[in-house]
């Protein structure tokens, strides 16, 4: 392979490594500035809730949409959009005047956030070459975790010392900004819409919708909705149940989700040079998550000393984390060579599905008092994972779809 490819291979992932990182940036933006925005409205924390629903459901729907666009189109000019429409969401929730701008700015940005994953994995599928595809799909996973991890710091900071409404106007820089360089750089990423071959005489063809008969598609929903599920947990309430399980300090527990974040990321780095060498990516997730599982029902059992909290908490980061190249690796494997875009989106619609209902879910438990069940029901969540992506190796991509 050519310098040349390399250098190519290199600037696609991370054009499109920094573009998800936006996204990852965007799901937190809100929810970082909660404690100003709650007391600026006087709203309740089910108002609060709802915008994150909102966000969640509308990004859901539209990935599921925004992929049919993509094979339409190609992926290069859906990704400028949803990203121009990220910037824009800011800016309105930046001078909304009532709760009722802010959901519409919760709407546009959960329509910006839709095109990600189906614009992303098909711009990667069509420019990198196949033996760098892990490592892309690697580095997507791990700037995901980035922009997570750096959204609370930087609207918590930026509100601190000015407002939340400042803070919100710098967030609306950040994609503004990614739109200029991904524009100046749009040749090494121009795609190609993902054409039907030509009609065969005396045979029908199919729908665009004909994808949605795979079972292999819908497997691979309800891994994303699964893992997302447990994810929520993780996020929303891992750190409060830790304390009440342990007794440790929260400043020990929130440590412990800072390692498992971090140590997601170092899983991720690790599975791309595992799935790159392997054909059984099937295997691979089934024992990252059956390790991930263990761990968590570990924890829920309160039988480790407080200190190996982190430690535990670390494992089941890096194994869920070794287990997401594959992961992807698994689901282009299953997707007809004609509908990645429609593929990805609707499968990627399972994670936000899987984000809404965590935190009602997780947070019913912690409100019953049941801290334990926490990490049960995201070791539960894990293991029913597994089933599915068996189900999905099991199976090989069905024929080229012929549209309509």
């Amino acid at each position: 392979m050519s310098s040349q490819t390399l250098r190519q291979d290199a600037r696609v992932i991370g054009l499109v490594g920094l573009a998800h990182g936006v996204s990852h940036f965007y799901h937190l933006i809100l929810a970082s500035l909660f404690v100003w925005i709650k007391p600026a409205f006087g709203l309740s924390y089910s108002q609060l809730g709802l915008l994150m629903t909102v966000f969640f459901i509308i990004s859901g729907v539209g990935q599921m949409l925004a992929g049919f666009v993509v094979d339409k189109v190609g992926a290069t000019r859906v990704l400028f959009g949803g990203m121009a429409t990220l910037g824009v969401a800011a800016l309105v929730l930046a001078v909304a005047p009532g709760y009722g701008m802010l959901l519409l700015g919760s709407l546009l940005a959960g329509a910006g956030n839709s095109v990600f994953h189906p614009a992303d994995y098909t711009l990667l599928n069509q420019r990198v070459s196949k033996e760098r595809l892990a490592h892309g799909f690697s580095v997507h996973g791990i700037s995901g975790n980035f922009g997570w991890a750096a959204a609370p710091a930087f609207m918590a900071g930026v509100a601190t010392i000015s407002t939340w409404r400042i803070a919100l106007m710098c967030a609306a820089v950040v994609p503004f900004a990614v739109l200029l360089l991904l524009y100046a750089n749009r040749a090494v990423l121009r795609t190609t819409p993902n054409i039907a071959p030509a009609p065969v005489a005396g045979k029908t063809q199919e729908s665009s919708f004909a994808f949605l008969r795979l079972s292999t598609v819908w497997m691979c929903f309800g891994f994303f909705l699964l893992t997302a599920v447990a994810l929520g947990g993780i996020q929303s309430f891992a750190s409060v149940s830790l304390v009440s399980l342990y007794g440790i300090s929260l400043a020990s527990a929130t440590s412990a989700y800072t390692v498992y974040m971090l140590a997601s990321a170092a899983g991720m780095v690790a599975g791309g040079f595992v799935a790159a060498r392997s054909t059984q990516h099937d295997r691979i997730i089934v024992i990252s998550f059956m390790l991930a599982a263990l761990m968590a029902v570990l924890l829920a059992m309160a039988v480790l000393p407080g200190w190996m909290v982190i430690p535990v908490m670390g494992a089941i980061g890096l194994a869920s984390g070794v287990a997401g190249p594959s992961r992807d690796l698994l689901i282009r494997a299953a997707a007809p060579p004609n509908a990645t875009g429609r593929v990805f989106g609707v499968v990627y619609s399972g994670l936000d599905a899987g984000l809404s209902i965590g935190p009602l879910l997780f947070g019913a438990l912690m409100d019953a008092h049941h801290p334990a069940w926490v990490f049960l029901c995201i070791g539960l969540f894990q293991a029913l994972a597994i089933a599915t992506a068996v189900g999905v190796g099991g199976k090989r991509a069905g024929p080229v779809l012929k549209q309509a």
